[in-house]
């Protein structure tokens, strides 16, 4: 399955961006936690070539704890720069974030730090940048490409922070990380089938956390080697009828994807270094 969205204005984002970061101290580049190599845009590898960048885990609150500091521990492995994992609505962990990011710059200029936020959509840039300012300055929701231009904040410490849209590159060929980033939230749902996206979730996550499935859908036994009967339980077990009694598969589907997007059904991650090396 190839998804493929890349609305116009990503096109123009990337060539925007591309001469920005010329204009920065630092690049933040916002992951999602609970998949980072997934929600890592090959796009940025090209474009800030010549620009420090760090990475930042968010929605660490979503992620599961062992498999988050395997992912730090990847990183530091790969880089000089530390990474650092965040819940981008916790303004001490922010802040943290942002100070680390400073640590790595050798700035002697007199002038205002810039710091440029990046990222695929809905990795939770917006909320960060409202987080440190302690105020709704940029929008956020859970609709991906929400942000459609730069917008610059400034902060105290002489620090200005440069929003900027969330891009995807044009063609998501892996299906494996196509998948996780459907279910995470990054790809609009209209560019998605839910049923697809919903089997690909139940099996990942009967085989890694079968507990917590039980203990959310109050379901002893599960159908953990067959994803379309395990979503018909989940279905059964919110009550999702069609008129005449026949189960209503897609809103089954909805019902999983909103309660991993939101953290109902416990912290899990979608995937680990081993699986990204």
């Amino acid at each position: 399955m190839d998804i493929q969205w890349f609305p116009g204005h990503m096109q123009e984002t990337e060539a925007f961006l591309a001469k920005a970061v010329l204009k920065v101290d630092l690049v933040m580049e916002i992951l999602d936690a609970r998949l980072p190599a997934s929600s890592a845009n090959p796009i940025l590898d090209r474009i800030c070539k010549r620009v420090q960048r760090m990475k930042i885990l968010n929605k660490r609150d979503l992620a599961d704890p062992d498999t988050t500091a395997a992912w730090l521990g990847y990183y530091r492995s790969q880089a000089k720069e530390p990474p650092i994992a965040v819940t981008g609505t916790d303004p001490a962990e922010t802040w943290k974030a942002v100070n680390l990011c400073l640590q790595q710059l050798e700035k002697k200029q007199s002038r205002r730090t810039r710091v440029m936020v990046v990222g695929i959509p809905n990795t939770g840039k917006s909320t960060i940048i409202n987080t440190l300012a302690g105020k709704k300055i940029a929008r956020t929701g859970n609709v991906p490409a929400i942000t459609r231009q730069q917008q610059r904040t400034g902060l105290k410490n002489r620090l200005d922070i440069y929003d900027t849209p969330g891009i995807l590159w044009p063609v998501l060929d892996n299906r494996n990380s196509a998948c996780l980033l459907a279910a995470s939230g990054a790809i609009a749902d209209t560019a998605i089938d839910y049923t697809d996206i919903a089997c690909f979730t139940a099996e990942l996550l009967a085989a890694r956390y079968p507990d917590l499935l039980k203990q959310r859908y109050k379901i002893p036994d599960l159908a953990l080697d067959d994803p379309v009967t395990l979503m018909e339980q989940i279905g059964a077990a919110r009550g999702c009828l069609k008129k005449g009694g026949g189960l209503d598969f897609q809103k089954a589907s909805q019902i999983l994807i909103r309660e991993l997007r939101t953290g109902k059904i416990g912290r899990v991650s979608l995937e680990t270094p081993d699986e990204a090396a």
